[in-house]
């Protein structure tokens, strides 16, 4: 009798969708369809070829690319290992890439894109391999194809995935192989997917909201996927045409650019039944143009730490809800509570606070932002103020923490003014948002400079052009003599605010 197969993770999922649907399209890519037949053997011979390179159970396994197949290949293939993957924003400065490499202790990176992002990091970082091209080919045709049976379970950790700390570091949240599927649980109860479904992937997938609440969702259901390197609006109308796509998944700056397009209006959105957005707050006018296109516009609301789904939004209720975030996911539980932890009433605000399975056991190596995060029995903090109406459903309203959110993008003030007092000239600093018509919220810095000091502001934004990643720096600079403070201290963003959002 054959011994079980004793990975329970997501890394075999492949193979146990390959045994099911085996010539059923699972990816395409550049116009190139991959089966789920095939899929599953280049993931296994990139598993062996990482066991060779002495990757092993619990070794952390790095990817910087755009959306690519061997995205998901080695997410896969690190899996079957029970090693941990770590996916880099593309977006970040190299020392932002280099703490997180670094922080997380990855044993490998693989690249892919126009110049595979080795280039921005020097040799020594860590070991590099380009995960595309007719090397890596040669690479996975030289290695085996026999099953990979490691022990891995729902406890074991999958993801280290980076999420700006309030700090000025990056924490990476541990995503748990049970965590990620009980999320995509979540979306395929709350959101009805079938095997059917052609879900467009645009989003980086090195966001969780496109990795957890599109992408893996529609793989484990055993349908396909349509990745794209990057977003374009023009394009996703063609692709939906072309491709008969049924679900995307997008922040709110996608979904204008996409309603504003050319071919907005004559464009074929027949086939479209989902429509998730999430990442940021809606704005109304954002679900106006796709409701009164006939649309079912989902919203949610989630963070990184729950994998990341916490709330959301019955299509059936999209029009007469539109603004709400919604209802907790099916397994997912969540409180709204005052300041001493009690259950806010109907109508008052209170701190949104998440607990399910889908819920991340911590930071890396951080346990006391780990303890310092969650409640007594287990309940997340969120750092979000919410309401909640008689029926249950859940308005954000506003932020515990100074967050700026733009274009889908978390930005921490702390961060921005860190990298902003290492200027010589910069006394002190606060970091607001302020509105933009696209961006939802963009980046403000107000400064005091040094007494005796001269810089301009174009000066302070060139001199954080490579040490942040470029959406993390303010698109504007307002210099003033001085900062309202409390008796501690402490910087007072709140009459900040209100002087200068304008």
């Amino acid at each position: 009798m054959r011994t079980p197969v004793r990975n329970q993770g997501i890394g075999s999922w492949p193979a146990r969708r390959a045994r099911r649907t085996p010539r059923r399209t699972a990816l395409v890519h550049e116009g190139t369809a991959v089966d789920y037949a095939r899929l599953s053997e280049r993931c296994t011979r990139l598993a062996h070829a990482l066991r060779r390179a002495g990757v092993r159970r619990g070794d952390r396994v790095a990817f910087l690319g755009p959306n690519h197949p061997a995205y998901l290949e080695t997410l896969f293939a690190a899996g079957l290992l029970g090693a941990v993957f770590v996916p880099l924003n593309t977006r970040l400065a190299v020392p932002e890439l280099r703490y997180q490499l670094a922080d997380s202790g990855s044993s490998l990176l693989l690249t892919a894109g126009p110049d595979g992002g080795a280039a921005r990091l020097p040799a020594h970082v860590v070991e590099c391999w380009r995960a595309e091209g007719e090397a890596y080919e040669e690479l996975l045709a030289a290695a085996p194809c026999e099953p990979i049976d490691e022990e891995v379970g729902p406890d074991d950790p999958c993801l280290i995935m980076y999420t700006s700390g309030t700090t000025g570091r990056a924490k990476g949240a541990v995503l748990t192989h049970g965590n990620v599927l009980w999320n995509s649980l979540n979306v395929l109860v709350d959101t009805d997917l079938t095997s059917e479904e052609v879900a467009l992937v645009s989003a980086p997938l090195f966001h969780t909201g496109a990795l957890n609440m599109s992408c893996l969702p529609v793989l484990l259901k055993g349908g396909t996927v349509v990745l794209e390197s990057s977003f374009d609006a023009a394009r996703t109308l063609e692709l939906i045409r072309h491709h008969r796509v049924t679900c995307m998944f997008g922040v709110p700056t996608m979904y204008d650019a996409v309603a504003a397009a050319p071919g907005w209006a004559r464009a074929d959105l027949s086939s479209l039944r989902n429509l998730l957005c999430g990442g940021a707050p809606v704005p109304a006018r954002t679900a106006r143009a796709y409701l009164d296109r006939g649309l079912a516009f989902v919203q949610g609301y989630g963070m990184t730490e729950a994998s990341p789904g916490v709330l959301i939004l019955h299509r059936a209720d999209a029009h007469d809800r539109a603004g709400s975030a919604g209802v907790p996911h099916f397994f997912t539980d969540v409180r709204v509570v005052d300041p001493l932890g009690e259950e806010a009433g109907p109508g008052a605000e209170g701190e949104v606070l998440v607990a399910g399975p889908n819920v991340t056991p911590g930071y890396w190596n951080l346990p006391e932002a780990t303890a310092e995060a969650f409640r007594e029995g287990g309940w997340f903090r969120s750092g979000d103020i919410a309401v909640a109406d008689e029926q249950g459903y859940v308005r954000l309203v506003d932020r515990v923490k100074d967050m700026i959110i733009s274009g889908g993008e978390n930005i921490y003030p702390a961060e921005v003014e860190d990298a902003l007092l290492e200027h010589p000239a910069v006394a002190e600093c606060a970091v607001i948002g302020v509105a933009h018509p696209v961006w939802g919220e963009v980046g403000r810095a107000v400064v005091v400079l040094r007494e005796g000091a001269a810089a301009e502001p174009a000066d302070l934004l060139a001199h954080l052009d490579g040490r942040l990643a470029r959406y993390k720096i303010p698109k504007s600079v307002v210099l003033v003599p001085d900062l309202p403070r409390n008796a501690t201290g402490k910087l007072l963003k709140g009459p900040i605010r209100a002087r200068f959002s304008d």
